[in-house]
């Protein structure tokens, strides 16, 4: 890490683990972590809507991010967790395997990704390289931007 940047370009993430893989998200967007939890399927949702989950009294769809992510379905266990996030004005649960860490990185550490890595990198911002790890950061507001809650199975 760079410790000669300034706090304003610094990048507050968490971390975690999907099949193998390490992604990313803005400290920001986060509202909780909680273990995982049976949800409620909801008849004709979307394939990545695994269903829905009370917290503290308001119901939340819960979404496989591997699948959203275009990977095989997250096989739910007890060291699964379930990530609640806030984006665009609504409260999603995201399903990962665990969560790794929460870090402060310097904004310069944060690379492009290559232009081979196809249609799939439009949810991500970058990579960052940690330690001898390769995190994806992904963008919460591109992956969840659609104008309509609906057209991806969620009520605003």
């Amino acid at each position: 890490m760079n410790t000669t940047s300034n706090a304003a370009d610094a990048l507050e993430i968490i971390a975690f683990r999907l099949h193998q893989q390490e992604f990313c998200v803005k400290t920001t967007s986060i509202r909780e972590i909680r273990g995982w939890a049976p949800v409620t399927p909801i008849p004709h949702s979307p394939y990545e809507v695994l269903g829905v989950m009370n917290l503290r009294g308001t119901v939340i769809p819960i979404v496989d991010l591997a699948v959203k992510l275009g990977m095989p379905a997250a096989q739910a266990t007890e060291r699964s967790a379930v990530v609640v996030t806030e984006v665009n004005g609504m409260t999603v649960g995201l399903l990962v395997d665990g969560v790794s860490d929460i870090l402060t990185v310097a904004g310069n550490t944060l690379q492009p990704l290559p232009a081979a890595t196809g249609p799939s990198a439009a949810f991500s911002d970058g990579i960052i390289a940690h330690d001898k790890s390769m995190i994806c950061f992904l963008s919460l507001e591109r992956m969840f931007g659609e104008d309509d809650p609906s057209s991806w199975g969620m009520a605003a």
